[in-house]
């Protein structure tokens, strides 16, 4: 009995060593599939010819006005923050977006999820430029208080979050248009607390 458990032991031992010794061996033949599965069904393969379209092409064209899911709207104005002219920014966060976002103060506590997730550590929980990152020797950016900065079109501010400038990344990557303008939104809001404050330290 032991030596019949032996041989049994040596076999799959020989089975396994051989098995290993396949991989990265390229072959003609089909593999050998235990559950097929899906493995083959009917499909095409990328770029290949269709006989079932009439102009036999398998990579289908999107129906004419379809929208993908991250772009939202067909607005030149709202996904570029730039006037259709190219003239200049926009200057209002367009009417369409705030009511997609469900109105101000939704907008607002949407823009202020993704201020603290994506910019405080750099801007500060309060806009002041005083991130953590300051305190580890990078560039301090600039306070939302700056005169250029409160003048500025909401378009530019919009821009700027999409495509970055100087040292600050792209969030065009991470944040949908819709999310990108509740940033802006949330930003006005701060500037307007931050006024507020001045107001109130230069009271007598």
């Amino acid at each position: 009995m032991r030596k019949a458990c032996s041989l049994l032991a040596q076999g799959g031992l020989l089975l396994a060593l051989q098995g290993m010794g396949c991989r990265g061996q390229t072959s003609e033949e089909p593999p050998a599939l235990l559950v097929r599965n899906m493995w083959s069904q009917p499909r095409y393969n990328a770029q290949s010819y269709s006989h079932f379209f009439p102009d036999h092409r398998t990579m289908r064209t999107p129906v004419e006005g379809t929208i993908s899911r991250e772009q939202e709207v067909d607005d030149p104005e709202v996904l570029r923050g730039r006037l259709e002219d190219d003239s200049g920014y926009v200057l209002a966060i367009p009417t369409a977006v705030m009511e997609r976002l469900g109105g101000s103060e939704k907008a607002v506590k949407v823009g202020q999820d993704r201020f603290a997730r994506y910019c405080t550590p750099c801007h500060g929980i309060n806009g002041e430029g005083d991130g953590i990152i300051v305190s580890r020797g990078l560039n301090k950016p600039p306070s939302f208080r700056e005169e250029r900065l409160r003048h500025a079109p909401d378009g530019q501010l919009y821009a700027t979050i999409s495509h970055g400038v100087r040292t600050m990344p792209e969030y065009g990557s991470k944040l949908t248009v819709s999310q990108r303008w509740a940033v802006v939104h949330y930003v006005r809001a701060l500037q307007l607390s931050l006024a507020s404050t001045d107001k109130g330290e230069h009271q007598p």
